[in-house]
């Protein structure tokens, strides 16, 4: 064992902690300017939640379910998902948390694209739906956004 002060011992000392550094560095992810506009998509779907979304109402009534199932998914998963999961990526800038929101904000995408479907096909009774509100197809959009923002992202560190 090399005594304390020693050459050999700082050497080590040295070597463990550009390895630390090494692994930290390889699970994070650099955001850059593509952090800020992904902030500002986290903060539209948040305003979003105050305008209209399905059958004349706002976001957050429909994320409560009333306003029909498929709609309430997509307030679920684009609140959940692009909100929440993209709020702990920012913050945390973890590598595997930026796939999480990138894969989350697909399915996201997906279910805003039903979602809107939905308000625009014939209901059960033949007559035709109201159509989405501007909050829905902006958050639809935003989703679709901040999926690929994030699809980038994490594809920056593989």
């Amino acid at each position: 064992m090399s005594e304390p002060g020693t050459p050999a011992e700082v050497e080590r000392q040295l070597g463990e902690e550009i390895d630390s550094v090494g692994r930290v560095w390889s699970r994070t992810i650099e955001l850059g300017r593509r952090g800020f506009t992904i902030s500002v998509l986290i903060f539209v779907l948040l305003i979003m939640q105050l305008l209209p979304w399905a059958e004349g109402r706002a976001g957050w009534e429909t994320l409560a379910g009333h306003a029909g199932g498929v709609p309430q998914l997509f307030a679920a998963t684009s609140t959940g998902i692009g909100v929440f999961v993209g709020a702990v990526a920012l913050v945390s800038r973890r590598w595997w948390i930026a796939w999480c929101a990138a894969l989350g904000g697909w399915f996201a995408s997906v279910d805003g694209l039903l979602a809107i479907w939905s308000q625009q096909s014939a209901h059960a009774s033949g007559a035709v739906g109201g159509g989405p509100g501007i909050g829905m197809i902006v958050a639809w959009i935003a989703t679709i956004v901040l999926a690929t923002m994030w699809m980038r992202t994490a594809f920056s560190r593989a």
